[in-house]
């Protein structure tokens, strides 16, 4: 079995923490334990926690406060991992037939589409149409489900390009899966970092082969906890958890707690309400930057999350370019090649405004260079 390195994540975290500004990360800038902490007028003392294996599928609490998200769940739908990576990866091993392809929604988070060429099972693109605004063509997707795709690979709202699904196309979506007995598996975690005020619909609830995968790194803006979660009927999240158990056994006992804390009544619609905030302000900066550079880049508006795809006008190609940016403007961004789309970057507008503004700068020298 050969193996297919995962590019982008490789080339994150072997440079991330080497540079001045990192406008590759797709989250908003995190939060501390103490900020998060002051948002709920309960004590946790940490100090308290005694490091030893808990629940393995998370703990009784946490995994009913997630389900009491998504209606019609309970705490036995729910499989908590460590991350969303953890999440996607069991979910895919329980998906994933041998010498069936994957219908993968591209451009995409290149984890599953990944996953699926290194377990020898090929993918078939169903695209999102940039000429569209990234819509999908779902004629692609009819086509990879009647060529034998065992399960449909969705990132919803997307990554890298932050578009979400409308209503009418997660219904459409729902209808060709059901006609052709295939699951879906959605990565649903931008969901709660919308740009606008109507929240992103899931796809729980609307079809019985549904697998959601959601984390807190991105909408909840604390990725070091390594906390997520797979929300699935109640004999598949049996046999994802049993998945679980050749992989990491089990959540952290302190990111389970703080889980519980960032995922209450009381906590959960302040950490929310800080990230979409963030995402309107900066994203308002960057789209004022990219018009004043006279027609260099193009850009749809992000539906939700601190993420979008930008095309560029000049001569150089995504991996050079990243590289050039990385070497002289100690600036890390994630080449478009890297998700499915040359001559296109993808930007991270979550950081501090100011930061993001002197990071702009960096860019802009950047391209500079390559115009010169």
């Amino acid at each position: 079995m050969g193996f297919t390195p995962f590019k982008m994540e490789r080339w994150q975290s072997t440079y991330e923490h080497r540079v001045d500004y990192n406008l590759s990360e797709s989250g908003v800038h995190p939060l501390t334990v103490g900020e998060l902490l002051s948002y709920s007028d309960d004590s946790v003392d940490l100090s308290a926690i005694r490091l030893g294996y808990i629940q393995s599928n998370g703990s009784d609490e946490l995994r009913a406060t997630i389900a009491a998200l998504y209606p019609g769940a309970t705490d036995r739908s729910v499989v908590v991992t460590t991350g969303g990576a953890e999440a996607n990866f069991v979910a895919f091993w329980e998906l994933a037939k041998r010498g069936r392809p994957v219908a993968a929604m591209w451009p995409n988070y290149m984890q599953v589409p990944g996953l699926a060429h290194n377990f020898e099972g090929g993918v078939l693109p169903f695209s999102l149409r940039e000429d569209a605004g990234w819509r999908p063509d779902l004629d692609q997707l009819e086509s990879a489900l009647k060529a034998g795709a065992g399960f449909v690979a969705i990132t919803h709202p997307n990554n890298p390009t932050g578009v979400a699904l409308t209503p009418g196309e997660i219904d459409e979506i729902v209808a060709l899966a059901d006609r052709h007995g295939a699951w879906i598996l959605s990565d649903e975690v931008y969901q709660g970092a919308e740009a606008g005020a109507e929240p992103v619909r899931s796809f729980w609830g609307l079809y019985d082969k549904v697998v959601v995968t959601n984390s807190l790194s991105k909408a909840y803006g604390i990725p070091g906890t390594r906390l997520g979660w797979c929300l699935a009927p109640d004999d598949m999240a049996e046999r994802l958890w049993a998945r679980s158990d050749y992989t990491t056994i089990a959540p952290a006992a302190v990111s389970d707690v703080l889980a519980r804390v960032a995922l209450s009544p009381e906590v959960r619609p302040k950490v929310l309400a800080r990230t979409q905030g963030i995402v309107r302000r900066n994203f308002a900066v960057l789209a004022e930057w990219l018009a004043s550079r006279d027609g260099l880049f193009r850009c749809t508006p992000p539906d939700a999350g601190a993420i979008c795809i930008v095309r560029y006008h000049a001569p150089i190609g995504s991996e050079e370019l990243a590289e050039r940016l990385r070497v002289d403007q100690s600036l890390l961004i994630v080449p478009g090649a890297q998700v499915g789309v040359e001559s296109t970057m993808r930007i991270g507008f979550g950081p501090p405004e100011d930061e993001l503004r002197r990071a702009l700068g960096r860019l802009g020298a950047g391209f500079d260079g390559v115009l010169a």
